[in-house]
């Protein structure tokens, strides 16, 4: 499967969205009153829960969409000079 540019950057932007929202949204968990009662409530659990699957989603996400932005660059470290790459790739 072939991810277009516009695709590949969404991607990413999503990735780092993830990254920018949820570590500040658990910082404000932790400091919710419900978030502990000697120890760590179900309420705190819960969103930590949250919190760590949503960063490996927009990491998965993010990386995916690197990989697609990435490979729509012709590849020039192979020794081969711009045009040529740009010819094998079609553009």
């Amino acid at each position: 499967m072939t991810l277009s540019k516009r695709a590949s950057w969404f991607l990413v932007a999503v990735g780092v969205w993830t990254w920018a929202i949820w570590p500040n949204f658990l910082r404000n968990i932790w400091k919710d009153d419900r978030s502990w009662d000697h120890g760590p409530t179900g309420f705190f659990t819960v969103h930590l829960i949250l919190t760590v699957v949503s960063l490996v989603v927009g990491s998965v996400v993010g990386w995916l969409g690197i990989r697609g932005v990435r490979a729509g660059r012709p590849d020039v470290s192979s020794g081969a000079n711009l045009s040529e790459a740009l010819v094998r790739s079609g553009r």
